[in-house]
C-alpha cells in the first residue's frame, strides 16, 4: 500500500462512502473509488459496488442534473432524536476550550454530527465546522460551551 493510504473496516468503510455521497455529488462508482482514496482509503471496485447495495444507496440527480448517488428516503426525524441516533453511534466525546466545543467522532462522521447540530437550532450554538474527525461547535460563551460539551458527552454511547 501506498503511504496515507490505509486498510478501514467494513463498517468504517461504508461509514466514509455514506459520508462522502452526503457531502458532495458522487456519480459513479469510479467517482467514490477516487474519493475513498482521497479520503486514506483504497478499495476494489467490487467492494464499493457491495457498500453501495449494502447502504441501499439509490441514483439521483444533483440540481443540475447529473447523476449521484443518494441516500435512500427516509422519514424526516425529529433534530433531537437525529442527533442523538447520530452521537451515539459515531460521537466519542466532547470537550470544552473557552467558547468552543471539540467534539471527536469516527472518520467521516463529524460532518452529520455538524449538520445535526445546525438542524436542530440549538440556542446554546452559534455554528459549526466539521473536519473528518472533528467537529468545533461555536458557542457564545465559555459557560455555554461548558454546558453543550457536558450534553454532547452524555448522549447516549
Amino acid at each position: 500500500m501506498r503511504h496515507g493510504v490505509s486498510k478501514l473496516s467494513r463498517e468504517e468503510r461504508r461509514r466514509l462512502i455514506a459520508s462522502i455521497v452526503a457531502r458532495r455529488r458522487v456519480g459513479t462508482q469510479h467517482e467514490l473509488i477516487a474519493a475513498l482514496e482521497a479520503a486514506g482509503c483504497r478499495s476494489t471496485q467490487a467492494t464499493v459496488s457491495r457498500d453501495v447495495r449494502a447502504l441501499g444507496l439509490e441514483k439521483g440527480r444533483d440540481a443540475l442534473g447529473r447523476p449521484r448517488y443518494v441516500a435512500p428516503r427516509e422519514r424526516r426525524a425529529d433534530p433531537a432524536e437525529a442527533l442523538e441516533r447520530i452521537l451515539a453511534e459515531f460521537g466519542r466525546g466532547a470537550t470544552a476550550a473557552q467558547n468552543i466545543v471539540v467534539v471527536r467522532a469516527e472518520l467521516g462522521s463529524a460532518p452529520a454530527i455538524a449538520r445535526a447540530l445546525d438542524r436542530l437550532e440549538h440556542p446554546l450554538v452559534v455554528g459549526t465546522l466539521a473536519g473528518d474527525d472533528t467537529c468545533l461547535v461555536v458557542a457564545r460563551d465559555a459557560a455555554g460551551a461548558r454546558a453543550l460539551a457536558r450534553e454532547l458527552s452524555d448522549a447516549p454511547r
